[in-house]
């Protein structure tokens, strides 16, 4: 079984952030609503606005198992990355961490990966910017880092 690559680890961390409570409980986080709408906590991960605050320790684990799934989901849609770089891996799996297996499953990225057009996946990651229906600044450079690890440590 392929683990998840760190890069991606250190991708969804990066951006997602772990949202903490108030000054009152800096140790924990709580529910709430990211910029595309949904009810998230610790490390983006997907709950009910109902769910009880939780520890850095527990987001990680959340975090842990959301990417295992994503890992899951992107190898099944693009089994081409089975045999590439973990850097185009790490790239994908965030993608469909962040954006969910649906909509990998459905894009014309996932084409492009399984064609192997490195150059048109990048361009294809960098179209997935938008939040809520607005282009939201913190997906556009999410995406230029995505699109940068498809081509790390590749020799021209």
């Amino acid at each position: 079984m392929i683990a998840v690559p760190q890069a991606a680890v250190d991708l969804a961390k990066r951006f997602e952030g772990f949202q903490r409570v108030a000054k009152s409980d800096p140790g924990s986080a709580q529910p709430y609503i990211c910029p595309a709408g949904f009810w998230t906590i610790g490390y983006g991960h997907l709950c009910a606005p109902t769910h009880p605050p939780i520890t850095e320790a527990e987001g990680e684990a959340y975090l842990a198992s959301d990417l295992q799934t994503a890992l899951v989901a992107t190898l099944r849609y693009c089994p081409a990355l089975a045999t590439e770089t973990e850097g185009r891996l790490a790239a994908i799996v965030d993608f469909t961490f962040n954006l969910g297996a649906g909509r990998l499953q459905t894009s014309t990225l996932r084409r492009r990966v399984n064609q192997r057009d490195w150059g048109a996946a990048g361009h294809e990651l960098r179209r997935w910017v938008y939040g809520g229906g607005k282009v939201l600044p913190g997906l556009i450079i999410r995406r230029v880092a995505e699109s940068a690890l498809l081509f790390e440590g590749v020799i021209n």
